[in-house]
């Protein structure tokens, strides 16, 4: 396909001199919202008057802006061959992988995973004998590794789960943290930039990006809320968002971002809320509650999550964003409460809760607006009492998943800390280390 400026391709579009062969299917999409993209990053539209105003808290929200008018949909769904779903030996990953194999068999199913601590070869161990599924291990910081992966499988599709996501390891190794979150994504955008056969780069994120809602009175945040991040872990996958952005606009890269609630269900490591409290139960230890408990968080199980991956994946629009938001907000003093009624331990609440000091910072609650999701067809299946009972009889049946899991039961494991010291100390002789250097 020629890349000679100027040159006339089929539907009206242009390409640029170099740009991928996914420029084609973007450039049109670009032009017709020309008119709703600022010409700064801080530029903001003010539909009253079209005229161009900037404002330092400029809501960084969908990349492509639509002037409040509804977004617009693909002329049809988006049909991938060769998936790469990074990080997807881990909790919701796997089951995005398990799920894309099984329904759709005429895909390759591509995991690229490093086996951290929190991955586990055992979540795709229904998939070993498919045809259409296989396991590379590697680093996603690895830029030689990643560019081979995407060329030599003929990658059309990322799905980019690869994290480091508990936020009290955030607290001491943040470094790990930026090196993953934003390091690592950095690496696969360059990769897929120089890939030609990428098509789809569907970015994974958090709803932590947009920080604490203020108050139980707050309107659930939609896509188009600004962002403040409020510890390193949330301020690492807003860096990352960024960067993917970044190659939105200058690559014409086409990328999709979500941004998801607290999830749950099987395959979870028990570093996590409902997984820990319930291996804490399992093993007759208190259930170790931050603060007075009154913060409150939107819980979805995995399988509603994955087929939201599922449809976004095929009917998302490149340039959006998409909030994936539950129904289920609950205060973790009451997830503590309704796992104490699963194990029949109700009479023993006194003995088994246990508060403990809160994190660093603690956001009140996230709540957000899922519409726009809801639009290309996604709904919430799976109730709240139900995926409960689920994940505690899947954490009952498969106790030693992931080995020896003490460390992550305590009041705030720290798992990134291999060699027992604390993550703030290490992290200073990791400063002073350099500097001597």
């Amino acid at each position: 396909m020629s890349s000679v400026w100027g040159v006339d391709l089929p539907g009206g579009a242009r390409l640029r001199p170099s740009q991928p062969h996914y420029a084609q299917e973007t450039e049109k999409a670009r032009r017709r919202d020309r008119h709703s993209l600022g010409t700064t990053p801080l530029a903001v539209h003010n539909p009253a008057d079209q005229r161009v105003s900037t404002h330092p808290l400029r809501k960084f929200c969908t990349m492509v802006e639509t002037n409040g008018t509804k977004p617009t949909a693909p002329v049809e769904d988006y049909t991938p061959e060769n998936i790469l779903v990074t990080g997807g030996a881990g909790f919701i990953a796997s089951h995005v992988a398990i799920l894309l194999c099984k329904k759709y068999p005429q895909y390759k199913i591509v995991v690229y995973d490093c086996l951290d601590y929190c991955a586990c070869l055992a979540n795709l161990q229904e998939l070993f004998d498919l045809p259409n599924f296989k396991f590379v291990k590697g680093d996603i910081a690895s830029p030689d590794l990643v560019s081979y992966v995407l060329r030599e499988e003929k990658i059309d599709t990322i799905l980019h789960f690869a994290a480091q996501t508990h936020v009290d390891n955030s607290f001491g190794n943040s470094f790990a943290f930026t090196q993953t979150n934003i390091y690592g994504t950095h690496v696969l955008l360059e990769s897929a930039k120089c890939c030609d056969t990428l098509r789809r780069f569907v970015h994974v994120s958090t709803d932590e990006v947009y920080g604490e809602g203020e108050d139980f009175e707050t309107d659930p945040m939609s896509e188009e809320h600004v962002l403040e991040p409020t510890n390193p872990y949330a301020a690492t996958k807003a860096g990352a968002e960024f960067l993917v952005k970044s190659y939105f606009r200058s690559f014409q890269l086409p990328c999709l971002i979500t941004r998801g609630n607290n999830v749950y269900g099987p395959h979870q490591f028990p570093e996590k809320l409902i997984p820990k409290f319930t291996n804490q139960l399992l093993k007759n230890l208190p259930l170790t509650i931050h603060g007075d408990g009154s913060n409150t968080r939107n819980f979805l199980y995995v399988t509603d999550v994955a087929n939201a991956f599922d449809i976004i994946m095929h009917k998302g629009t490149p340039g959006h964003v998409y909030n994936i938001g539950g129904k289920n907000e609950v205060p973790n003093l009451e997830v503590a409460r309704a796992l104490l009624k699963l194990f029949d331990k109700e009479k023993e609440e006194d003995t088994l809760i246990k508060f403990v000091p809160d994190r660093r910072f603690n956001d009140l609650r996230y709540t957000i607006n899922s519409n726009k999701l809801h639009e290309l067809g996604w709904t919430e299946l799976m109730s709240w009492e139900e995926g409960l009972a689920t994940t505690v009889d899947w954490y009952k049946k498969y106790t030693s998943r992931y080995g020896n899991i003490d460390a992550a039961l305590v009041a705030h494991p720290r798992m990134l800390n291999t060699n027992k010291e604390d993550l703030d100390e290490s992290t200073q002789k990791v400063i002073m280390k350099q500097h001597k250097n």
